[in-house]
């Protein structure tokens, strides 16, 4: 088990709209799922998604980049056009195992449990640890073939905060595994807004409720939870009034960081 860490080694988080946050740690620049296209309606299979809102960020006005985790490859509202062209420039992404096959040079894929040592610029090193996520509710057999793979990440490193992303994850029970690895976690990202879909599951959200997002960070002992992937899509069923209220009724209000710590 790792400690929490105080609030005077915060991570610094600036969200930038959907599933997209960049944060520093350890020295690197780690980006999370790249969503940067204009709003309007989306082609999947079987239908199509409606973006909302812009991100709050230009890819041009990033800044360094040096590793994107990304979650998933397949869906649009997690990599989309302006995405995929910035990890032309990233010298690293992290990804499923299929994602990395898809994907190509510079993208590496890691299956549950997996690790990546990353070296870090001022000495020292990074563990990137690849957790499990399930999209949808059910087992993980029955869900991918569905959804898709989907995949998390834990960092952690010598006198730093252990970080844990969940990507678009719907299963409390692969929380709790990682809460047995990992926790207590300083500061979780999770992936909330109860998307739905009425011919999928039978409409039972395919990604974390504000609930349950609420329930995630008590068993993860997450001093700080940062919510994303909640806004800026037609699909969110809930919001931040939700998470707010979530988070209130279950005690931990004071744990939410809804916009993060910013980059100063």
């Amino acid at each position: 088990m790792t400690s929490v860490h105080p609030v005077r080694e915060r991570v610094p988080v600036q969200v930038l709209g959907g599933p997209t946050v960049l944060f520093e740690y350890g020295g690197s620049r780690f980006l999370t799922d790249p969503t940067f296209d204009d709003p309007g309606d989306y082609v999947v299979p079987g239908g199509s998604l409606t973006k909302t809102a812009p991100s709050r960020v230009a890819p041009a006005d990033l800044g360094r980049v040096d590793v994107v985790l990304l979650s998933h490859d397949e869906h649009p509202d997690n990599l989309d056009t302006s995405g995929r062209a910035l990890l032309a420039r990233v010298p690293l992404t992290l990804t499923t195992t299929g994602g990395g096959q898809r994907l190509g040079k510079g993208a590496r894929g890691l299956a549950d449990w997996e690790s990546i040592v990353l070296d870090r610029p001022g000495g020292g090193t990074i563990t990137v640890t690849a957790v499990p996520a399930i999209h949808g509710p059910g087992p993980r057999e029955e869900v991918e073939p569905v959804t898709g793979q989907v995949v998390g990440f834990v960092l952690t490193g010598a006198d730093l905060p252990t970080v844990y992303v969940s990507g678009d994850n719907a299963s409390l029970q692969a929380v709790q595994d990682i809460a047995g690895r990992f926790g207590p976690v300083d500061t979780a990202i999770l992936f909330a807004g109860a998307p739905r879909f009425s011919v999928l599951f039978d409409g039972v959200p395919i990604v974390l409720d504000s609930a349950q997002a609420a329930e995630a960070a008590r068993i993860l002992g997450a001093r700080r939870v940062v919510p994303v992937h909640h806004e800026g899509w037609a699909h969110f069923s809930e919001g931040r009034d939700d998470l707010v209220a979530a988070f209130t009724a279950a005690g931990l209000g004071a744990r939410l960081d809804l916009d993060g710590s910013g980059l100063r």
